[in-house]
């Protein structure tokens, strides 16, 4: 044995396997590691996981219940002599098929619910095998606590314009428009999967958990240049089921406004247009009808709802702008948005491609320059 490589020399050297495997949330986001790795259950992955994490976890949904139920019902021995196997299962097939092709440099990091067991379990795995993989020191719920308090920071930091407009001017349609013309746009009632009205719910669409909402809320300011202005469409607390973060929704509420002032026939096309699926559900849009009776009378509902039933929507979304919507709208729009008593004037004869072009370009006029310019 030579000099440079006595035991003594080569114990000073510490193994890739015995370096600090944990590592905090800002150093992680500080970059230099390839992939992260959720290995929560899907279940869990499902209602909200850190942005562009993959999920391979090392219980499924059942393994975890079943685990649960034994350490609570027996003991936490059997729990963990089961949970054990099943574990050293799963991350075997991980091994097998999700990491076969990794290279020797790959740095995972890999994170559970709060950096324990389940993260620890297939971090040392992958070192074993000679990877530089991290875990995540206080996994999903120090992300979770990031997520939390950044949002109430990050939204009083942005330049916004509020895009208001009754019901059915294009308002989601205008944000999609400036979209392409390369502003940066958060659309909220696409993040929520909600249209954000009685009608709103999205057919065969379930809205995210509202920490998911918060999470991609999140991600998408992370993307914004503070300089530039932001759009966002008027919305009240809620959207459907998931609520506004409250820095954010009162950034909102003081900021600059335009309004889009369509004509009656423009705004009823649209509706006709962007609801015409309720032609094949009928009965679910008498149903959900059936939630107004607070705010309408009786007999109005019911001639709604039979509408509904016949798929007689243009009768229907025109009643239902002149005496429900539009009524909601002057009502609430002055009194939420401080900025609607000088909002900037958008008059729309169509809401076609020509139509949004044209409010596009009053915009970026208002704004001084397009982001080309």
């Amino acid at each position: 044995m030579t000099a440079a490589s006595t035991p003594e020399t080569v114990a000073a050297k510490p193994s890739r396997l015995h370096r600090r495997p944990q590592v905090t949330l800002d150093e992680a986001l500080a970059g230099g590691l390839d992939e992260w790795i959720d290995v929560r259950s899907p279940g869990e992955f499902a209602l909200d996981h850190v942005p562009g994490a993959c999920n391979c976890p090392v219980l499924d949904n059942d393994e975890r219940a079943r685990v649960g139920t034994l350490y609570k019902q027996v003991s936490p021995f059997e729990a963990r002599r089961l949970g054990g196997a099943l574990v050293a299962a799963n991350i075997a097939r991980h091994m097998r098929e999700r990491f076969a092709d990794k290279p020797r440099g790959w740095r995972p990091l890999v994170y559970c619910w709060r950096g324990g067991e389940r993260s620890g379990a297939m971090t040392t795995w992958l070192r074993l095998v000679g990877w530089d993989a991290r875990q995540l020191i206080g996994g999903y719920k120090s992300w979770r606590r990031k997520v939390a308090h950044d949002l109430q920071d990050w939204p009083g930091r942005f330049r916004w314009r509020v895009i208001c407009g009754a019901t059915g001017s294009g308002k989601t349609r205008l944000l999609g428009a400036l979209r392409q013309a390369g502003e940066q746009v958060l659309d909220l009632e696409g993040l929520a999967c909600h249209r954000g009205s009685v009608l709103g719910a999205l057919p065969d669409v379930a809205q995210p958990s509202q920490k998911r909402f918060e999470s991609l809320i999140y991600e998408t300011l992370q993307g914004f240049d503070a300089q530039r202005t932001v759009y966002v469409e008027a919305e009240s607390r809620k959207i459907g089921a998931l609520f506004l973060p409250d820095a954010l929704l009162a950034a909102m509420r003081a900021a600059p406004c335009a309004e889009i002032q369509a004509t009656e026939q423009a705004r009823l096309q649209l509706l006709l247009e962007e609801y015409g699926w309720f032609q094949e559900q009928r009965r679910a849009l008498a149903e959900k009808l059936g939630h107004l009776k607070k705010v309408q009378s009786g007999e109005r509902i019911a001639r709604w709802q039979q509408w509904a039933q016949e798929g007689a929507l243009a009768p229907l979304f025109a009643q239902l702008l002149q005496l429900h919507y539009d009524p909601l709208y002057r009502r609430s729009q002055g009194k939420n948005f401080a900025g609607m008593g000088s909002a900037l004037a958008l008059r729309a004869d169509t809401l076609d491609a020509d139509g949004l072009a044209a409010m596009v370009a009053q915009l970026q006029r208002a704004q001084g320059a397009s982001p080309a310019a």
